[in-house]
Order: C-alpha cells, then structure tokens, then sequence
C-alpha cells in the first residue's frame, strides 16, 4: 500500500515541487515557498519516514523516494514539475529526473552528491560512525533502528556514475555553499557531467537555502525564470 504524504501547497501555474535533506521536513523551505509561489505552484513535501509522512512498508532508499514521488504526481495529477532538491532531496530529485526524464521540466541539485566520498571526511566518517553503532542495536531498539536508517541514507545512497549523468535532458542548476560539506570537486564534478548545467556557488555552509534564502532565491528564480 502507497502512503499518503504531507505536503503544503501554495501558488499557481507550473508545478515546482521541493525536497528536504536528510533528517528535515517541508518547513526547511520556509523561507522559499511563499517566494516561488509568486511564480509557481509549489508542493514542498516530507519524503518517506520524514515529518507528518509515514515510514510505511517499502525499503527506505533515494530510489524508493523517487519511486515514491511519481506516485504523488500521479496522485496529484501532476504531468510535469521543476524539481528542486537539497541534499539527500537533491539526490532523490536526480535519481527521479534519470529515471523519469519525461516528468521533469526543469532540475535544481543543491548540495547533492553522487556517493559518500563526496562528502567531506570531517563530516562523513562521524556519520559512519554513527551508523555502524546504531545498526548494532538495531534489533533492540525501534529509535536505533530508526537512527540506522537515517544514517544509512548517507552512508548507502545515492551511488551514481558521474557518466550516467550525461543522459540528463532536463535544463539543471547545481547550486552549493562555498563552504558546503559536499566538495566543492565534487559538485563540480556533477556540474561537468550534466549537459549544459549551470554551476552557482553561494557564500555559506550546506544549509544556504535556509541561512542565505535571498541569495539562494534570486539563483534559483534568475535559473527558472530565464526562456
């Protein structure tokens, strides 16, 4: 059985639809949604296990997120959107746009990586850490088992080839903090591997939607908005 997701709704015309990180819910955008909705329809909706949207049955991966949006599309009547994912949302939007190419319309990748060595190590080997610790006590706690799951997100997913990029049709920003905790190597990387994609960096950490939200809006609207 398919789950239901929370999501909030906002705007007319063309359906923009925002995914969170790792860990978050819709109200990450909140600086964002009432800004696009100028312009846009906006669905910002909590991915799987995340905010008000339930953990359900299925596996807990980027491409059974993906899988997952489709399925809210379809439930929403939604032929087409712009995607605009940060983080582990970012990594669910590519999976979707290489998978779902005809759905797409436009991608935004913000902070997202194609593997765990795109992270920085500092960042990266707590995060290992953590999830090795949790998978150990997995089995006699829900909130471990939770806390694995999570974790594994990071650790697991998403697993793409640079090369598999390059049959991305959709017109794509990537978009990062100067001082993200992905690469900056990396997210060129991605930047390079996507046909014609537009590379913007912004003064910040990963978070700069939410820190640096007229900075990050102007990008994202200049991007969307220019025929």
């Amino acid at each position: 059985m398919d789950i239901q997701h929370n999501f909030i709704e906002q705007g007319q015309g063309e359906a923009l639809i925002l995914l969170h990180g790792n860990g978050e819910d819709c109200t990450y955008f909140e600086g964002q949604t009432g800004e696009f909705a100028r312009f846009f329809h906006v669905y910002a909706i909590d991915t799987r296990g995340h905010g008000k949207t339930p953990r359900g049955e299925k596996p807990f991966t980027i491409r059974q997120f993906a899988d997952d949006l489709l399925t809210f599309m379809d439930a929403h009547r939604i032929e087409r959107a712009h995607l605009l994912g940060f983080s582990d949302g970012g990594n669910i939007a590519m999976i979707f746009a290489l998978r779902y190419p005809e759905r797409v319309n436009r991608l935004i990748l913000n902070g997202a990586n194609l593997n765990a060595k795109g992270v920085k190590r500092s960042i990266q080997i707590p995060i290992e850490i953590g999830y090795r610790t949790a998978k150990l006590f997995a089995r006699k706690s829900e909130e471990a088992k939770r806390h694995a799951e999570m974790l594994g997100l990071m650790v697991n997913d998403p697993n793409v080839r640079p090369e598999e990029l390059a049959s991305l049709r959709a017109k794509t920003l990537v978009i990062a903090g100067t001082n993200d905790m992905i690469r900056k190597t990396h997210t060129r990387l991605i930047a390079r591997s996507i046909t014609d994609a537009q590379l913007v960096f912004i003064k910040g950490d990963h978070f700069i939607a939410n820190k640096r939200p007229s900075e990050f809006n102007q990008a994202v609207l200049a991007f969307l908005r220019d025929d």
